[in-house]
Formats: structure tokens, C-alpha cells, sequence
């Protein structure tokens, strides 16, 4: 490492630099000129100075630490979980036959005194920290439990801000000035470069905490979207530190030290100043940008472009600040760059192929079938079917479509409705349903309208070329053995996300036939069924001889009819069911009168269901908009009682498994 010169060290601090002084090299700080040429009081604060900016680095160290550390562990315990069963937390249950009526009765399997107690465990943690109650106004639709990661975090930064820094005041004479005229030194400099260290070092935390391609679901299997919370809290912790930091170097350089404005005017003119003003302005920029007024206002798109763009220059401007601490930003941009590379390899995989058409080896969209349901009030439906050369992706998985007729610089995600699997071409049948609101779904809606409007066979099925990125996420059907009850509650297109989960369960050959299996689902309109009419018909008939017990809730008053509540496919119902739910060869759906619009009570529907089970554990599985998920979590955070689950009461012991991408 080349020692500075004597202008670069003056540039950062007063030093007295002779030929016969030695440098005393400082990581991620201007090397130190000992011995102190200076006043007492001066050599007292470089004192001051070096040594909690030593600490401070040191800190970082423990906080990135500790961070690797609680994933090493977490990926170690996840990894010897999976291989000792398979990533089951259950045992399978077992069959028994009754000498005296001959009946097959399936009864769990005795668990040993540990497990049990790690279900308790687990039933105690998700009772206070799965629900969102009080959180809503400040935090969002997000857990206690991500909000309490976020205070533990917040107070670790707290710590480290201030610990190993003498809190002291020194008044220093000025050489060539007047004795009265004296410098104020404090320890509000060091404190400040804390804070600063501590925001360079937030930074590639950041921007892992963003990526699709996560690292961090690589080892912890927790999705992508479950660390966006995270991300945005992460970065207003960098710019109140950015802020902070500023405020206390102004404060010292414009007030403390003399004699002015001499002083101010030869510190701003600095490089490392400058390169400071302009990345607390991109700071500052980034953080209107991601404001849900901002996003309204410009869209979605420009909001995510210019975010990236403006988050590359800003890490480039703090390295023109203080480079001696690029040590925590190149591996941020190297992060991004990474997050980036891994899309577009992950694209070619799926596009780059044989193309028959063409007769050679190249790059092809795959070319969906679309076809349209309008609907003027609510928003035209459009559903797109395409086969598509390619490994199935897990239950639960979503891809990232790309419609390049519209743009192609745009893409959104999407839940396959489709059940993953390869037929015997190597293909696997991708399905989707979406609802034209606005943005590039809208902007899809017109494209299928005007390719009908311009076909002469009404017989033909327009196409549309999609580029699809993904899978992403985890399997939600792992962990689910056959002794655990299934319950989905879905919302609108939200069926997507659980419709192929029960499909899955219901074709699996090791299917408990005493389990609880029942599907929620709440649109606007009777005839929003026909969305997904063949997966329907798919579902009725497999649920037949599972006990498979569907709910429909028509919401819109308009659309509401009067038809049966709900469709029962096989099973057996209680005496309370049979006076809403009737027996029917098809799929119906009336207005539901527990609640004044149509829609159905959650609370009441995942207690009743709760309460409905003979024996094993309760999975609930929920996609719709966020105020149906925040009910949800509260609702499932109530039914879990740890001394319940103790005492063999395995009925409360009850996850939640939701559709995360459609509350970011």
C-alpha cells in the first residue's frame, strides 16, 4: 500500500508531516504521522480519533460476523434436517385395522418427547410473532416477527455507534492565529465517522437482502420476497447514517472549528467533500423513489429501473468519498452484477434451444394461447397456455414473464395454475391467469382484443411470444406428509398459487384419507369459475375420493345469485355445513351471508376448520390480497397453543404458507 502524500493527509486532518516522521497505517482510514507533532490537546483527539476508528472497524467486523455466522449455523441445521427426513418435520402415520368392524383407522405415529417439544416451541413462537396486529400503521402487512429481526437489528447498530469512543472536549490554539481564537474538538468527528463506517458496511447487506437470485434463499430456503422488508428498513437505516454523518462533520467543520468561514470554504472545495454532497443527494433520491407516492405517480417500471440506476452511481460516488472503505462496496456491486448475470443465464437456459421452425440452433420465445373474458367493472381476465421445453419447477414455484409485444423491458411475476409436470415431448404445460388492470396487463388485454377483433376464424386462438424467467421461490408442498390437514384460502387469480398444490396432493398414492382437506376461494363474479374450468373439473374429480371440500364466495353484490354456497366433493359434512354447503355435480357459488358484502369470514372459516380435525397437525395456505393475508396471520397466530400441542393436541400446531409476492 503506497503511503499518502503529504497533501492527501492534510486534505483529511491537520498533521504536523516532517522528514522525520514515520506513517502509522490505519485500515479504511488516512495513515496516522507519529509522533504527534501537535498541541497536547490535538494529539489527544488523533488519539481519540484513530482509536475508535480502529473499533469501529473492528465492529463491522463482528456485525458481518455474526451475520455469517447465524447463516452458517441456519444452513447447517436446515441441511441435516432435510437429509435425516427427507425436509419432513413429521412422522408418517400408520395404518391400523378394528378386529371388531374390520374399518382401516390411520393413527400418527408416537413422536418422541423432543419433537413434540419443538412443535410447542414453534406453536408458542408463531402465536405472538405471525400476526401483524399493531404493526400495520408503521410497518405494513409484514410479522412480529420480521419486525422484531429489525429492532434486534436497529439496536445491535445502536451499540456499536457509540461503544469504544471517549466522549471528551478539547479547546486547541491555532497556529498563526490570535490566542483567543481557539478550535473546539470533540469527540462529535469520531462519532460521526462511526456512523459512516457503519452505513458502508449496511451496504452490500443491502443489496443481498434484494436479490432474486438470493443467496440468502439458498441457504436459509426462506423466499426472496420474505427479505424485501428487510431491504427497504436497511436502506432508511443507511440514510438516517448517511444524514447523521453529514450533520455531524457540518457541525464541526462550519461551527467548531475557526476561524470561519475560511475553514468551511477550504473543506467543501475538497474532493472527498464533494463526492460526500453528491451521494447523500442520490441517498436522498433513492429514498423518495421508493416511496408508494412516488411509485403511483411514475409506475412500477420507472420506479425499478431508476433504482438501479441510481443505486450503481451512488456507490460509485461514496467510493469517490472515501475509497480506503471500498472494501464493503465492490462486493455490493459484484452482488448485483452477480443477481444480474444469473437472470439473464437463467433466460438463455430456458429460450436457447432448437427451433424447428427455423431449422437451427437459436434463441425463441415460447407462444402462448391467449384468451380473454371480459369484464368492464373488475378488469378483463386473460389466460395463457403454452407448452414449453423445460424441467418441471416445484409446486408453489413462480416465473417472471416477459410479453414482448408490449415491452421488453418489462417483466411481472406469475404463478403457474398448471400442475408441474413433463409430459412425454420433454415439455411441461405452462398455464396463467392474470386480471388487466392497468400497466402492461392492461396493455396485454388490448393486444388479445384486437388480435380477435382482426381474426376472420373466430376458431383460431391467438398467440402471443413470452419470455419467461424463473422458477423461483420453494416448493410450498414440502412438509406437507399425509397427516397434515390442508386448508387454501385464495382471492380472485390467487387460486393460482394453491390450485396446483391440491392437485398435488390429491394425485399423491400415499394420500391419508382421514386428513382434512378444504379450498376457500372469494371472486367477484359466479362466472369467474370458468377462468379455471379444466383445473376445477381436474380437482372435483380427484377431491372425490379424498374428502375434498370446496367454499366459493361471489363478493360483488351485483354478480351475487342464488345458487348453493358451496360444492362438496365427497367426504362427509357436519349438520351446521349441510345448511351452507350443498352437494352439487358442478362447481356453484352464491353471495355468502356471514358478512354484509359477500366476503367470506376468514377468521370464522380457518377456526371452524381448526376445530373440524380428528388428529395431526394444520397447514394453511393463503394468496390474495394483503388484508386477506394480514387476517390470516392473525387468525392462525391465535389458533397455535404450545401447552396444547404438548399435551398431543397436534390441531394447533398451525402454519401459514402465503403468496408473499402479493403484498411487496
Amino acid at each position: 500500500m503506497t503511503p499518502p502524500s503529504q497533501s492527501q493527509l492534510s486534505a483529511r486532518m491537520i498533521q504536523n508531516f516532517t522528514g522525520e516522521s514515520n506513517l502509522e497505517p490505519h485500515w479504511g482510514y488516512a495513515y496516522r504521522v507519529v509522533p504527534c507533532q501537535n498541541d497536547a490537546g490535538s494529539c489527544a483527539y488523533l488519539d481519540v480519533v484513530y482509536s475508535a476508528h480502529d473499533r469501529g472497524m473492528l465492529y463491522t467486523g463482528i456485525l458481518w460476523a455474526t451475520i455469517l455466522g447465524i447463516l452458517l449455523v441456519w444452513g447447517v441445521v436446515r441441511r441435516l434436517s432435510m437429509g435425516s427426513d427427507g425436509g419432513s418435520r413429521y412422522e408418517m402415520p400408520c395404518e391400523q385395522e378394528n378386529l371388531l368392524t374390520g374399518e382401516v383407522v390411520t393413527k400418527p405415529r408416537s413422536v418422541g418427547r423432543l419433537t413434540r417439544a419443538m412443535r410447542a416451541v414453534g406453536a408458542t413462537g408463531r402465536r405472538y410473532l405471525l400476526s401483524s396486529k399493531g404493526m400495520k400503521s408503521v410497518f405494513g402487512q409484514v410479522t412480529r416477527l420480521q419486525v422484531l429481526i429489525l429492532l434486534v437489528l436497529i439496536g445491535y447498530l445502536t451499540i456499536w455507534s457509540f461503544v469504544g469512543i471517549v466522549y471528551a472536549k478539547w479547546i486547541t490554539p491555532i497556529k498563526g492565529q490570535p490566542a483567543h481564537i481557539k478550535n473546539t474538538r470533540t469527540s462529535l468527528g469520531p462519532w460521526a465517522d462511526r456512523v459512516g463506517v457503519l452505513a458502508y458496511a449496511l451496504t452490500p447487506l443491502s443489496i443481498l437482502l434484494a436479490s432474486r437470485e438470493s443467496i440468502l434463499s439458498l441457504i436459509t430456503g426462506v423466499p426472496y420476497t420474505s427479505f424485501m422488508f428487510l431491504h427497504r428498513w436497511t436502506g432508511h437505516i443507511i440514510l438516517v447514517q448517511s444524514i447523521l454523518h453529514t450533520i455531524g462533520w457540518v457541525i464541526v467543520e462550519a461551527r467548531l472549528y475557526r476561524p470561519q468561514p475560511s475553514v468551511w470554504n477550504a473543506f467543501i472545495v475538497q474532493s472527498y467533500a464533494r463526492w460526500g454532497v453528491v451521494a447523500l443527494v442520490l441517498l436522498v433520491l433513492l429514498w423518495v423513489g421508493t416511496l408508494q407516492w412516488t411509485i403511483r405517480r411514475t409506475g412500477y417500471e420507472f420506479f425499478r429501473k431508476a433504482h438501479y440506476v441510481l443505486a450503481m452511481v451512488y456507490i460509485g460516488a461514496v467510493i469517490g468519498h472515501w475509497k480506503q472503505l471500498q472494501c464493503f462496496l465492490v462486493p455490493g456491486l459484484v452482488l448485483w452484477f452477480v443477481d444480474r448475470g444469473a437472470r439473464l443465464v437463467r433466460t438463455a437456459l430456458l429460450h436457447y434451444g432448437y427451433i424447428p421452425s427455423q431449422g437451427k440452433v437459436g434463441f425463441a420465445a415460447a407462444q402462448a394461447e391467449m384468451k380473454l373474458r371480459r369484464d368492464e367493472k373488475h378488469g378483463d381476465v386473460v389466460r395463457l397456455d403454452f407448452e414449453h421445453p423445460q424441467r418441471a419447477w416445484k409446486v408453489g414455484q413462480h416465473f417472471f414473464l416477459c410479453f414482448t409485444e408490449g415491452s421488453i423491458w418489462q417483466s411481472h411475476p406469475f404463478t403457474p395454475l398448471s400442475w408441474p409436470v413433463e409430459n412425454g415431448k420433454g415439455t411441461v404445460r405452462h398455464s396463467y391467469i392474470l386480471r388487466a388492470k392497468g400497466g402492461e396487463t392492461k396493455k396485454l388485454a388490448k393486444i388479445v382484443r384486437d388480435k380477435l377483433g382482426a381474426l376472420s376464424e373466430k376458431a383460431i386462438v391467438p398467440t402471443t411470444p413470452v419470455i419467461l424467467q424463473g422458477p423461483y421461490g420453494e416448493s410450498i408442498a414440502e412438509g406437507v406428509t399425509p397427516d397434515v390437514n390442508v386448508l387454501c384460502v385464495a382471492g380472485g387469480t390467487g387460486i393460482t398459487y394453491v390450485l396446483p398444490l391440491l392437485i398435488d396432493l390429491l394425485r399423491d398414492r400415499h394420500m391419508n384419507h382421514g386428513r382434512k382437506v378444504e379450498l376457500v376461494w372469494a371472486i367477484k363474479r359466479s362466472e369467474d369459475v370458468e377462468w379455471v374450468e379444466p383445473e376445477m373439473e381436474e380437482l372435483r374429480r380427484l377431491g372425490a375420493a379424498h374428502g375434498l371440500t370446496i367454499r366459493i364466495f361471489v363478493t360483488d353484490d351485483d354478480a351475487a345469485k342464488a345458487a348453493p354456497s358451496a360444492t362438496c366433493c365427497g367426504g362427509e359434512s357436519s349438520q351446521e355445513d349441510d345448511d351452507d354447503i350443498k352437494r352439487a355435480p358442478r362447481m356453484s357459488a352464491r353471495r355468502d351471508s356471514s358478512t354484509a358484502r359477500g366476503r367470506p369470514d376468514v377468521t370464522a372459516v380457518v377456526k371452524h376448520f381448526v376445530e373440524g380435525v380428528a388428529q395431526g397437525s394444520t397447514r394453511v395456505f393463503g394468496s390474495g390480497p394483503p388484508g386477506m393475508i394480514g387476517e390470516l396471520r392473525s387468525v392462525v397466530a391465535d389458533c397455535n397453543s404450545g401447552s396444547k400441542v404438548w399435551m398431543g393436541e397436534d390441531r394447533f400446531d398451525v402454519r401459514l404458507v402465503c403468496d408473499d409476492r402479493l403484498e411487496w
